[in-house]
């Protein structure tokens, strides 16, 4: 049986001979298993982070840059292998973890431009003969602990850059598939990085704490669930550490009225069951404005049923599993929950049975529809692939339901009228520049 373990001073090392299983979410069958790190792998790894630390901060960023160059050029080379990594592991479609890989991909490439990056900024006469300098310095042993959904893309989002920048980094994957985040350090050593600059270390609960309350820790970065999230902030900042994490969302796409519909619903199709609803961005709540809603509920039935839900050796597969049994029984729970409470369940995923995967962790994609604000499955992150359909007579009332969610932190909006840009201005806070270019597209 493999055994995963972890990647310290350039070596694949473990020290401890505990570990967990991982396991396939096809099949739902054992497959590997993955080292839970004890105190002398944390010291281990802590250790060779913190002496490396010294000699690489003092590399010229633009030496920096090259390495990373390297590695760009390895990350492409090795793409398929990687995205079969996340696959096997995780479940989703060899397609979404390729791209996964590129999103990931794009920070590496952006970190390369470090020697711009890091310029200070000087002003002169900021005061009676007093000029004012700033510059930027690396801080030290940074670390990143991160999910479970994109194994590749989102440890890319924090150490590329903190490495660039000269700190050295300690990755902490999730245990459920960390053989992608053993394969990233490995070519990063093949591009040329120093031994001990990037360590990665497999673990529980017990690795976190340690790590947070280590004191030659000096940043955090986090991606999770949104409880977890205030326990790492909150843990964090109490050991005076500079502490970045990010937690659930109930993502909402508004269709106004005069929207294209087909258009409309080819958007919600990815972002609503796109990685099996696996995502913090995907969309869970879709708002129908106006008399539009029983046209909308049966475009997207009609769609979401043609949806290949297939395992990931399955070039056709539009759809995978969720990432283990119990997190597909508690989507079951969500489910039985909306129909509890008065909530129309149009498709019902749980039907879905694939031959010869019997065991797997499939759910197909799930439609609920009249589903009021204070149903659970409307106030809490499913993380699956359940989309709720909820009726609002206009669009402030629909900007209403966006701007009073807990969680409600990302919005599109589907329209062709001059209201889209009016409903830009009123909830800016929850658009990143995706969500702009979609409703600029739909504009044009």
């Amino acid at each position: 049986m493999k055994k995963i373990k972890n990647y310290i001073n350039g070596q694949i090392v473990a020290y401890s001979d505990k570990t967990l299983d991982v396991f396939d979410p096809s099949k739902g069958e054992k497959i590997s298993e993955v080292t839970i790190s004890n105190d002398d792998d944390f010291l281990a790894t802590i250790k060779s982070a913190k002496k490396a630390f010294y000699d690489w901060s003092q590399i010229t960023p633009l030496k920096r840059s090259r390495i990373i160059s390297k590695y760009k050029d390895l990350i492409e080379k090795n793409i398929d292998q990687l995205a079969q990594l996340i696959s096997i592991e995780h479940g989703k479609t060899l397609d979404d973890a390729r791209g996964s890989v590129i999103r990931g991909l794009e920070v590496v490439e952006f970190a390369t431009g470090i020697p711009h990056l890091l310029k200070g900024e000087f002003s002169q006469n900021v005061g009676t003969d007093i000029d004012s300098w700033s510059i930027r310095q690396p801080i030290g042993v940074t670390v990143g602990i991160t999910p479970f959904n994109f194994p590749a893309m989102v440890p890319m989002w924090m150490y590329p850059i903190s490495i660039a920048c000269g700190n050295s980094f300690i990755l902490k994957p999730s245990e459920k598939d960390p053989s992608c985040g053993i394969k990233l350090a490995e070519l990063f050593s093949e591009a040329g990085l120093p031994d001990g600059v990037f360590n990665v270390i497999n673990g529980d609960k017990e690795i976190v704490n340690k790590l947070l309350n280590c004191e030659d820790v000096s940043s955090v970065s986090f991606v999770g669930s949104t409880p977890v999230a205030k326990y790492i902030y909150e843990t964090s900042a109490r050991n005076g550490k500079r502490v970045q994490a990010l937690g659930g969302a109930k993502n909402h796409l508004v269709v106004m009225p005069d929207a294209n519909m087909d258009q409309a619903v080819d958007g919600i199709m990815g972002a609503a069951y796109g990685s099996a609803g696996e995502r913090c961005m995907a969309v869970s709540v879709a708002v129908a404005v106006g008399d539009i809603a029983d046209n909308l509920v049966q475009k997207i039935s009609d769609k979401a049923q043609s949806l290949k839900v297939a395992p990931w050796t399955d070039p056709s597969s539009e759809m995978g599993p969720v990432i283990t049994k119990e997190h597909k029984d508690r989507i079951y729970s969500y489910i039985d929950n909306g129909v509890k409470e008065g909530a129309e369940l149009i498709l019902d995923g749980r039907n879905i049975s694939i031959q010869g995967y019997e065991n797997g962790n499939f759910i197909g994609p799930t439609l609920f529809d009249k589903v009021k604000s204070d149903m659970k499955i409307y106030k809490e992150e499913i993380f699956g692939p359940v989309l709720s359909v909820v009726r609002a007579k206009n669009y402030e009332e629909a900007l209403d339901l966006v701007n009073n969610h807990a969680f409600g932190n990302g919005t599109s909006i589907y329209t062709f009228s001059h209201l889209a840009l009016t409903l830009c201005k009123l909830c800016l806070f929850h658009l990143n520049y995706l969500d702009l270019l979609n409703i600029y597209n739909h504009l044009i």
